[in-house]
């Protein structure tokens, strides 16, 4: 298959920071018209300026109303829709099972896995238009082996997982592919949410001996993301540093 790529619009949701925006850059330089989605105006638009042909938008994934129009809205302004990388996402609270809050539970669950949900289904609904797409779902190592303590980061995690696969099967049959990849603890702002106790607990989880980097993430979703993978679907991808047992 040939090295050169046809540019594509890709949407990148969490796309102003954490793993988010060095994936987005990746996807940029490869010459794809990126639509970097956040809720926070400030921090999108300056990360939009930073990269060639980006675009950005202020969007509350956990809303499907919001997640539909801002699709619309991307495909109206940059072309038909290619990629998916979802990328928004948040740690929760970090408390014992029998205290763990409700609320925490219900926020952690519509952010980590309702809205893939909504961002999946409206993307498909566009690239069935077309006939291709690549959508990467961004779950977690919690999602395969439960962190204690996390009880919502390792279930909402879990539900990406089997969503990705679900939906990979149905649309395998088409050129669209899904997968998601389940990265161990890595070195973004993410980690300011986390105790240091709890940073340590997940680093030494990990046989490298060391948290991952956000580059090493992005370069396994770039190729996810790619024409290249083209027989990988409803699958899951691991970037661990050797944790993962399955």
């Amino acid at each position: 298959m040939a090295n050169q790529e046809t540019p594509r619009v890709a949407i990148v949701t969490g796309g102003a920071g954490g793993l988010g925006f060095p994936i987005a850059a990746r996807l940029a330089a490869k010459g794809h018209k990126v639509a970097l989605w956040d809720i926070n105006k400030e921090r999108v638009e300056e990360a939009a300026a930073k990269l060639p042909g980006a675009k950005g938008y202020v969007v509350n994934v956990m809303d499907p109303a919001a997640v539909e129009d801002a699709t619309v809205q991307a495909v109206a302004d940059l072309g038909p829709l290619g990629i998916l990388v979802t990328c928004a996402g948040h740690n929760g609270p970090l408390e014992k099972f029998v205290d763990y809050p409700h609320d925490g539970w219900r926020f952690v669950m519509s952010l980590n896995l309702d809205a893939v949900f909504y961002c999946c289904q409206s993307a498909v609904r566009q690239m069935l238009k077309t006939g291709y797409g690549r959508i990467v779902n961004i779950a977690s190592i919690a999602g395969k082996e439960g962190n204690p303590n996390a009880v919502a980061y390792s279930a909402s995690k879990a539900g990406v997982i089997g969503l990705t696969k679900s939906i990979g099967k149905e649309l395998a049959t088409t050129q669209i592919r899904v997968n998601c990849v389940t990265p161990a603890a890595i070195e973004t702002e993410m980690m300011n949410q986390l105790t240091p106790e709890f940073k340590a607990y997940v680093t030494a989880k990990i046989p490298v001996g060391r948290l991952g980097e956000a580059e090493e993430v992005a370069s396994l979703v770039n190729w996810l993301a790619s024409e290249e993978c083209s027989f990988s679907t409803g699958a899951v991808f691991d970037v661990s540093g050797g944790r993962a047992t399955y």
